[in-house]
């Protein structure tokens, strides 16, 4: 079975609110929908979500597109950062860099790399293994996590250089071709105005 796993394209930012509950910002909303409009997702397509709101706004018009219902999972979230809250854009990725370059360690009080890589992996595996084998899934996620996902997969080291702001569309918006049974990935970061209608064939 293969699967697609996106991350939300850009976010209205704003220190005042949880990062948790940033949504899509207007071109974020702009690039999902034209993502829609292309027909990348088939229709019965089975869409999961983290549920975190601007993962979930994305999710909803996928699924919306597809006919089916919104699966939403907190273990699908970012890695957590609550301990540390809004940082300015610098200070973030000093720390993002650190986050990668040390997985064995907490930074800053962050989730550890290697934890976080652990959740999000059981998580997939668990929600894989709900879809019937000719199904089609869509997972609707976040950078970091997903960059651990890409890095079990394609067995690969946690590495900075595998994140989508290296390889894909900086801000967000990219996504990945994966089949966990045969525990492939099958593609690399890809923008989603890029990603082919028939990648699930």
């Amino acid at each position: 079975m293969r699967a697609l796993y996106l991350t939300h394209p850009q976010v209205q930012i704003d220190a005042a609110i949880p990062v948790p509950l940033w949504g899509l910002s207007g071109l974020g909303r702009a690039r999902v929908e034209a993502f829609v409009t292309r027909g990348v997702v088939p229709d019965g397509a089975i869409v999961f979500s983290s549920r975190e709101t601007k993962a979930l706004q994305m999710a909803e018009l996928i699924a919306a597109a597809a006919g089916t219902p919104v699966l939403a999972d907190h273990q699908m979230g970012e890695n957590d950062r609550s301990s540390t809250g809004f940082l300015p854009s610098a200070l973030f990725e000093e720390t993002a860099d650190r986050f990668f370059a040390f997985p064995q360690q907490s930074i800053e009080g962050w989730e550890r790399a290697i934890d976080a890589q652990a959740r999000i992996v059981s998580t997939i595996r668990t929600a894989c293994a709900s879809v019937p084998p000719d199904g089609v899934a869509v997972f609707c996620g976040h950078g970091a996590v997903g960059t651990l996902l890409k890095c079990r997969l394609g067995n690969r080291r946690i590495s900075r250089e595998e994140d989508q702001g290296h390889i894909g569309v900086p801000g967000g918006g990219n996504g990945f071709v994966f089949d966990l049974a045969a525990k492939q990935l099958l593609s690399d970061w890809t923008p989603m105005e890029e990603i082919e209608p028939d990648w699930f064939g």
